[in-house]
């Protein structure tokens, strides 16, 4: 495998220094904080998430407010009690992106929330207290029990809510293929996951980042080379 000081190295030229690839990585995201979450906010966070997969996320991030006042807070014992009604006719409300399929998806994820947190307090709790080194076996959980939580989307929901999430993205992947790493394109089985995984974990003891910042500056390392300004407006900061 590659040195990653030479990946680091790459990516801060590429962007224009270290000084500005520092700027771009944020700050240490703290898994523990995560447990003070409300699951009312997670549920917003998860169909969020789900309804920007193959959207576009600045229409989604403008509608927000409005899947707020729809989904009456996203509180999942509130959504759980309402009628069948309800459900029909967010279908054809201005209000939200009306596919039925994702509204579906909000009330089975509240059902899911739900049974986490009676098992363990919350549903931020139960983040908080997964492993660090283990976002493979979460992000299988979450695609295994949740609803359309597989593959990018619980990547991101994790990363959106605090968690320290890498992204799997395909210049990440070609990052890693460039540094030896032996997955394949389009790294979704299980032996390809769990190689990133342990590499990634290698990586942050070695270098004391968190995964997400070893995440982007991988990203950044190869592909387009999208301005620094592009970027922070791709990422909301």
């Amino acid at each position: 495998m590659a040195d990653f000081a030479s990946i680091r190295a790459r990516a801060a030229q590429r962007k224009g220094g270290d000084d500005v690839l520092a700027s771009l990585l944020g700050s240490a995201p703290d898994n523990r904080a995560v447990a003070g979450l409300t699951d009312d906010r997670i549920l917003s966070t998860m169909a969020e998430r789900v309804f920007s997969a193959g959207f576009v996320w600045r229409v989604i991030a403008q509608k927000w407010p409005g899947f707020e006042e729809a989904f009456l807070g996203f509180e999942p014992k509130r959504l759980l009690f309402q009628p069948e009604d309800f459900w029909h006719d967010l279908a054809s409300d201005t209000r939200i992106v009306r596919n039925p399929q994702k509204i579906r998806s909000v009330r089975e994820n509240a059902a899911f929330i739900e049974r986490v947190s009676s098992a363990h307090g919350s549903f931020g709790a139960f983040l908080g207290n997964w492993p660090a080194d283990d976002q493979v076996g979460l992000m299988a959980y979450l695609a295994k029990h949740g609803s359309r939580l597989g593959g990018n989307t619980g990547q991101y929901f994790l990363r959106w809510v605090g968690w320290d999430a890498f992204i799997v993205s395909t210049d990440f992947a070609a990052a890693l293929r460039d540094a030896g790493l032996d997955i394949a394109d389009n790294p979704t089985s299980q032996r390809d996951l769990g190689r990133i995984q342990a590499q990634i974990n290698q990586w942050a003891a070695e270098t004391g980042l968190a995964r997400m910042q070893i995440s982007r500056i991988l990203a950044m390392s190869t592909g387009a080379n999208a301005s620094a300004d592009e970027l922070r407006a791709y990422m909301g900061e």
